[in-house]
């Protein structure tokens, strides 16, 4: 029996749905755009022996920027200044920043086979302390379960405006975002790492802090994707920069599924992305004159 290439049946391989995102109008200029800036960073001649402290700064950065968004918005002195970050709720949503940061790193390798044991782990280190039940702890939330962003701060939630989907659907969506990541898509960083992030704040499968572990997420997928293996670009830094309200005009472009809506998304990630690339440049800049 001929064992060719022709004789062979072979199954139509899935298109890839990010690579069809990645082609919307807007999104190449925008990766193109990222990547340049990204390069220049790394380029500079501080980052040849110096990159673990621009490292270091770019991830207090990073905490700061994330933990804004989420209501407690802290100037970077004081988020370096304090060591209790376990009173007041905003106390905590900086602490929770602050050991997001300094745990993603130590979970590369699991994300590319386990996503979701990663984001179990990324939501038991945020809320460690918080004073959550610790059932609802490190797992998806389950059907009746409460969502609180901001434990101790009812009223502070960035993604309020976002229907809130049943626990089922998001299970089902937890595993098809798994099932994507797992695939490894050959889409740009950014579009993987906007998807991810713009997915979780969908989703919101914990019962509190999603906004920080989505954040982190993305911060996972641009360091694991190779676009910034150091960990210099910090998105969350340029989400804070342009603001909360337009980080929520941009994710209800996610929401919207539309072409557009996505492209959006997209783009202001991208945007995010330049703004950190920015504030690592000064830093950079600062340490070559010795000023930091």
């Amino acid at each position: 029996m001929s064992t060719t290439a022709s004789a062979v049946p072979s199954a139509p391989r899935p298109e890839d749905p990010l690579v069809a995102l990645a082609a919307l109008p807007g999104v190449p200029d925008a990766v193109d755009s990222m990547r340049k800036a990204v390069d220049r960073v790394y380029g500079h001649r501080v980052m040849r022996r110096r990159s673990s402290e621009v490292t270091s700064e770019a991830a207090l950065r990073a905490a700061r920027g994330s933990a804004a968004l989420s209501g407690a918005d802290w100037a970077l002195e004081e988020v370096r200044r304090r060591s209790d970050f376990g009173s007041e709720a905003e106390a905590r949503t900086v602490g929770a920043a602050l050991r997001l940061n300094a745990e993603a790193g130590q979970l590369l390798s699991i994300w590319a086979q386990s996503p979701v044991r990663v984001l179990a782990r990324l939501h038991l280190v945020a809320a460690g302390g918080a004073g959550v039940d610790d059932v609802t702890v490190g797992r998806p939330r389950l059907a009746g379960e409460p969502v609180v962003e901001t434990p101790g701060a009812e009223g502070v939630d960035p993604l309020a405006g976002a229907p809130l989907l049943g626990a089922g659907e998001v299970a089902g969506r937890l595993d098809g975002l798994s099932r994507l990541v797992v695939a490894a898509s050959s889409a740009p960083a950014l579009v993987k790492a906007a998807v991810v992030h713009g997915e979780l704040l969908a989703l919101r499968p914990f019962g509190s802090y999603n906004g920080l572990v989505a954040r982190a997420a993305e911060r996972i997928v641009l360091i694991s994707s190779g676009l910034d293996p150091k960990s210099i670009c910090p998105a969350e830094v340029g989400h804070a920069e342009l603001g909360r309200a337009a980080y929520a005009a941009a994710f209800e472009g996610y929401l919207s599924g539309t072409p557009d809506g996505m492209s959006a998304w997209i783009t202001h990630c991208g945007r995010a992305v330049e703004l950190g690339v920015r504030e690592s440049t000064a830093v950079c800049e600062a340490l070559q004159r010795g000023a930091a």
